[in-house]
């Protein structure tokens, strides 16, 4: 895809100063054999809607919200033609802030309104909306996808006042989430952090074939779900009904319902409570899968022995399967998170992901080490959203 896009970056640069929306628009089709779907041209890698306007600050109708949710699986792109360049924005969901046209009847229930130039972000997350960055927005959008979005763009467009209130910590629950760091390097140290692996380690060999055969899976969210709950569900019966639908390669498997708690596999110890999150990464994709919610995350580290553990397990390897037990505070894995704060609803701190290329590298070559200020500077970050 990323080469795919490359291409129609330099295509279109090479026509800076057309000013001719519809021969660009003709050029560009039959370079990439775009299929029409009335203003839409679009093929398996990306969709493009071309727009004309004086600056690259386009103000008309780009496209109905309904419409954009047919292309938001791949890069939506918008090419605004200028009398002197031509411009690529991304307008996946995750980049508009809100729906500006006819939005009256757009409601939970109904998919209504239209966006315009002027509601897609020009920058988003320190990154400008360019496409030399798409690659890397692109990562960030497919995690979330228009689901992810749907209720954002709701209460952003209607200016519905959000349910509920983001979380206020005392001077003494700071103290303890503050503390944090420390008590991790003290589990990791600890035999309780050799206990926690090997049973997290077990799983992985009591169901490795059910596992190669849930890594070839094509939706992320469905191959996420059957490999966690292989390693940390807990009803035998669906678990055998499951391995026997993978082992049978039957194309129906079992229905899981994701929790949306902090953490998979919950581990309690003499001295520690721990909470470990199961990630999965085929190592020949590139992704930046889903973190934490930040407010849920804050909660669990306000209590006095909370330990938050990650574990990544690597798919796609000659070697087969391989895993990585590391820390949310683990050093490059802490300085490459990445907070979507706009994402979340304006009573709450947001969520994260993680950059699948750092997660890549500690599944290849693990490691643990903990800087606590870099720790503790993330979670200040945090607090003060």
């Amino acid at each position: 895809m990323k080469s795919t896009l490359v291409k129609l970056e330099s295509l279109v640069t090479k026509y800076d100063g057309i000013n001719d929306k519809s021969k660009l628009t003709s050029i560009v089709q039959k370079r990439f054999d775009l299929i029409r779907d009335r203003s839409v041209y679009y093929r398996q890698e990306f969709a493009i809607r071309f727009c004309k306007s004086t600056t690259r600050n386009l103000g008309n109708t780009v496209l109905s919200l309904s419409n954009l949710k047919k292309y938001d699986d791949r890069p939506f792109i918008v090419c605004v033609v200028t009398p002197t360049k031509n411009h690529l924005l991304l307008a996946n969901s995750s980049f508009l802030k809100k729906i500006s046209h006819s939005s009256q009847e757009l409601s939970l229930n109904n998919i209504k309104g239209s966006f315009n130039g002027s509601d897609i972000v020009k920058l988003f997350n320190e990154k400008e909306n360019e496409s030399t960055n798409f690659d890397y927005l692109f990562r960030i959008h497919e995690q979330i996808g228009f689901d992810g979005n749907f209720e954002r763009l709701v209460e952003a467009t209607l200016n519905i006042q959000p349910f509920g209130e983001k979380p206020f910590f005392t001077a003494e629950l700071e103290e303890n989430i503050f503390a944090s760091p420390e008590r991790t390097i003290e589990f990791i140290g600890n035999d309780c952090y050799k206990i926690l692996k090997k049973e997290l380690d077990d799983k992985i060999k009591e169901f490795n074939n059910e596992i190669l055969i849930a890594a070839l899976i094509n939706n992320t969210n469905i191959r996420g779900a059957v490999i966690e709950y292989l390693i940390t569900g807990e009803d035998a019966v669906l678990l055998k009904e499951l391995s026997q639908a993978l082992l049978s390669k039957k194309e129906n498997i079992p229905s899981l319902e994701r929790s949306h708690e902090l953490g998979d596999y919950i581990r309690e110890f003499e001295n520690y409570n721990t909470r470990t999150d199961v990630k999965t990464k085929v190592m020949i994709l590139r992704s930046n899968p889903k973190a934490y919610n930040i407010d849920k995350m804050l909660h669990f580290l306000s209590e006095q022995n909370s330990v938050f553990m990650l574990y990544f397990v690597g798919l796609g390897l000659s070697a087969g399967i391989k895993t990585a037990l590391t820390s949310m505070f683990q050093k490059e894995l802490c300085n490459s998170t990445i907070i979507l704060r706009h994402w979340a609803g304006r009573n709450s701190r947001g969520v994260t992901q993680f950059d699948g290329d750092i997660i890549e590298k500690i599944i290849l070559n693990p490691n643990n080490l903990i800087d606590e200020t870099i720790a503790k500077s993330l979670l200040n970050r945090f607090l003060t959203l």
